[in-house]
């Protein structure tokens, strides 16, 4: 069941009671076209999330936590300007559509009573969250402005008056009172799926999985039609949510369960549900979001430094031909008189060969003694050349593996871990900041924290900040250190100097699960003690060397990560 005008309905019903005369006291934006407003109602603090994301577009309240950008966007500024402190009158669905209008009360600049209305429209890539002047219906602001240009029957600018969505000519089901077109469509559409798609093209706010659910449910033998459709449409007003499995083995959430449904997990409210179902992801898309441009540098990086180790390795190859070119040269001085005038070739016997005849290429317009110092040339710049070429082979090879453990880093990351990294990038001069560079002292987040089953503290740093932090400066020397063993992971810290078997294969499964390796089998993991863990002098943050390490094996699962998370 998407989140369609049915269960905007579902949602809209639960709410009302809960936030219903409360007062805004906070407004955010934490990420682009998603706005949090903290409501105060019934001596409690809710966050009510209204996303406009093209994918995830949703109404709910929300117990995640959120990072606030550091500088305000502008649509933020404007609903702090005129919603801080204003108080929820009302709240309501346009007919049974995807639209929920949040009507506000407040007091404007000189101290008069006006009304506003929050408008927001879950419509996947056509979303929005719209600020409206109540009494003239003039757009105060959008958190996506539509101009002229994009869409000529509906502008969404400031000070443009504000239109409903197009509205389509069908039935609202919770306001129906005759059945009598739905027993018609039963009569000609017995095929259940024929059924649900007519349903669909009468009755407003019916998503196919809804329409699918309710000629499912019509269906049921023991159910008069009229009984069938009455319970059906009263359940979005008492919803019991589960997450389900389909038919095609997806998972999928509805606001209550029918006969068809696969129930995997149920839940108390709706905004629980959809917490939990978009967790990981509406983060992912956050962070796909956010950190595009890091994910841009490291693979431009990654790439770049490829590039140059082939063409490295190339030119290794020819150094390493250094000590023939010295033979050539010593031989070409040992037979000067046998080498003719003008040859582009001669075959000399090699003394380093037990006297085999080797052929030297020569350039006909030198003497003997021109090409001898030719080839004693090329030895010299192939000899002085291969040290440089190895020490920049091995440069090379840290920079590819310091990317790659970027990019195993932004595919576990938050979005809060994004920071972090953004900020390592550019220290490191790999990403251009528009800000001046600041003399404070950069605050690093903390890592995530995690319980083993007899209550010993697990820390698992996140990034190479964290990984740094955590490991060479927090850590107790008697601690122990965890690390996927050479694959690239997260340093994990069990906060005890004598953890039992059971708290060490838990720390392991962490290690395992936030690396390269989290979707494999029987994956080693080193664990020692922090007193043996080193960083090495001018190392890239994140490496480090260990020694006096034992190893376990383990299989890393989200199930034995959850547990341990909570």
């Amino acid at each position: 069941m998407t989140f369609d005008g049915s269960f905007t309905h579902a949602m809209v019903h639960q709410l009302t009671p809960q936030l219903t005369g409360g007062r805004v006291t906070k407004i955010s934006e934490p990420y682009p076209n998603e706005v949090m407003l903290i409501i105060r109602a019934n001596h409690t603090n809710y966050q009510v999330l209204l996303s406009a994301n093209p994918n995830f577009a949703r109404l709910q309240l929300t117990n995640q936590s959120f990072t606030n950008p550091p500088v305000p966007s502008n649509f933020t500024m404007t609903l702090r300007k005129h919603l801080q402190g204003s108080f929820l009158k009302e709240m309501h669905q346009v007919e049974n559509d995807r639209v929920v209008h949040f009507h506000f009360t407040t007091r404007n600049e000189i101290g008069d009573e006006t009304q506003l209305v929050l408008v927001i429209e879950i419509m996947a890539r056509h979303s929005n969250i719209i600020l409206v002047e109540a009494h003239n219906r003039n757009i105060i602001d959008a958190v996506k402005r539509i101009g002229a240009d994009k869409n000529r029957y509906r502008t969404l600018l400031p000070g443009v008056k504000y239109l409903n969505p197009p509205q389509q000519d069908r039935i609202n089901p919770f306001t129906m009172t005759n059945l009598e077109l739905i027993h018609k469509l039963v009569h000609n559409f017995p095929a259940v799926n024929v059924l649900a798609e007519q349903l669909q093209t009468n009755f407003q706010g019916l998503s196919y999985e809804t329409a699918l659910s309710l000629a499912e449910t019509i269906h049921n033998p023991n159910l008069e039609v009229n009984t069938a459709v009455t319970n059906f449409f009263a359940n979005f007003d008492n919803p019991k949510p589960v997450i389900i499995k389909t038919s095609s083995d997806r998972l999928d959430y509805a606001a209550f369960p029918s006969p068809d449904h696969q129930v995997v997990t149920s839940y108390d409210t709706l905004s629980s549900l959809l917490d939990n179902f978009y967790q990981k992801q509406a983060e992912r898309e956050r962070v796909r979001e956010l950190g595009s441009s890091l994910f841009q540098v490291t693979r431009t990086e990654l790439k770049k430094n490829r590039r140059k180790l082939k063409k490295l390795k190339k030119t290794r190859e020819q150094a390493q031909t250094a000590n023939d070119d010295r033979i050539c040269g010593e031989l070409l001085m040992t037979y000067l008189n046998k080498v003719p005038a003008g040859a582009t070739s001669v075959r000399l016997p090699n003394f380093y060969d037990e006297n085999q005849l080797l052929t030297i290429s020569l350039q006909p317009d030198r003497s003997a003694n021109g090409n001898a110092q030719h080839y004693f040339k090329q030895y010299q710049k192939k000899k002085n050349s291969l040290q440089y070429v190895t020490t920049q082979i091995e440069n090379t090879k840290t920079e590819i593996d310091y990317f790659e453990n970027l990019t195993s880093q932004l595919e576990l990351a938050t979005p809060t871990d994004l920071v972090d990294i953004k900020t390592e990038l550019t220290n490191a001069g790999y990403l251009h900041s528009k800000q001046k560079h600041s003399r404070a002292r950069t605050k690093i987040s903390q890592p995530e924290k995690f319980m083993a089953p007899d209550g010993t503290l697990i820390l698992v740093g996140k990034n190479n900040f964290q990984n740094d932090q955590l490991t060479l400066k927090t850590a107790d020397k008697r601690d122990y250190w965890l690390h996927a063993q050479q694959i690239h992971g997260s340093h994990v810290i069990i906060k005890s100097a004598n953890p039992n078997p059971e708290t060490l294969k838990a720390a392991a499964t962490l290690a395992a699960y936030f690396s390269k390796a989290r979707a494999s089998a029987n994956v080693p993991v080193d664990f020692t003690q922090v007193k043996h863990v080193k960083k090495p002098r001018g190392g890239k943050p994140g490496f480090v060397h260990y020694t006096d390490q034992k190893t376990i094996f383990v299989t890393p699962t989200p199930a034995a990560v959850t547990a341990l998370r909570s």
